[in-house]
């Protein structure tokens, strides 16, 4: 089985930190971007999300929203599954999109990566 709660590292380098889920699956944690390991004034921010119930499922799928404080308007979701790979690293796989905010419903086009 793979557990979300710990440190992990992305790619890109930068960090979170999720606690442990909570009975009804539910978790907290912190997500640290690439700019705020690199010594600016950006600080952690916050994640929630749930994990799905595992009955007999040994890879548990999630979900987690990121709230970027102090240095965006942009809000993050990400969705993945967490995995066992062969040489028994726990590995999150995931997909996220970003929305910033935008001035009109004629801009909504460009307000998501």
């Amino acid at each position: 089985q793979c557990d979300l709660s710990g440190l992990w590292r992305n790619e890109q380098e930068s960090l979170m930190e999720i606690s442990a889920p909570r009975d009804d699956g539910s978790f907290q944690g912190k997500y640290l971007t690439r700019v705020s390991l690199s010594g600016g004034c950006i600080r952690a921010s916050p994640l929630s999300g749930a994990r799905q119930e595992l009955g007999e499922a040994a890879w548990p799928t999630f979900g987690f929203t990121v709230r970027w404080e102090r240095f965006s308007n942009a809000t993050a979701v990400f969705v993945g599954q967490c995995f066992v790979d062969t040489g028994g690293k726990e590995v999150l796989a995931t997909t996220w999109l970003l929305r910033e905010p935008v001035g009109s419903l004629q801009d909504d086009w460009r307000a998501t990566r």
